[in-house]
């Protein structure tokens, strides 16, 4: 069942990535989602940041491509493999999500190299989070 339920929710990812219809990201969300950013060392909590994050990246990445796809055997976790750009810069990553028995998602970490494609992203989405986090 727990296969069954990450599957259909991999393909509404698939299918959020194409229309760029990010109402789909917030059924995919679990309330108490975790990001965990190649470029932050504290991961962020919560749906709202997490959804304001993916929708940036979503919007900062250029030519992003998925490659391949691995499932745990519990069904539970997959890991995406894929290229983008951002600018001039091309990067290559893994998205490692894990989803709960509802086929939401739990936690959503990024891998990224190499260094100059990560620092690209880093300075775009610092910007953004900027805008976005309140002010301590």
């Amino acid at each position: 069942m727990a296969l069954t339920n990450t599957q259909a929710s991999l393909q509404r990812w698939h299918e959020m990535l194409e229309t760029r219809d990010m109402s789909i990201l917030n059924d995919l969300l679990a309330e108490d989602v975790v990001f965990r950013s190649p470029v932050a060392f504290n991961p962020y909590p919560g749906k709202q940041v997490v959804f304001f994050i993916l929708t940036n990246v979503i919007q900062i990445f250029e030519n992003f491509t998925y490659h391949r796809e691995f499932y745990t055997e519990d069904g539970l976790s997959v890991v995406l493999e894929f290229s983008a750009n951002v600018g001039e810069k091309k990067l290559k990553g893994i998205d490692m999500i894990l989803f709960n028995e509802q086929g939401q998602i739990v936690d959503f970490e990024v891998m990224l190299r190499p260094k100059s494609g990560l620092e690209a992203l880093a300075v775009q989405m610092g910007q953004r989070m900027a805008a976005f986090m309140p002010k301590a």
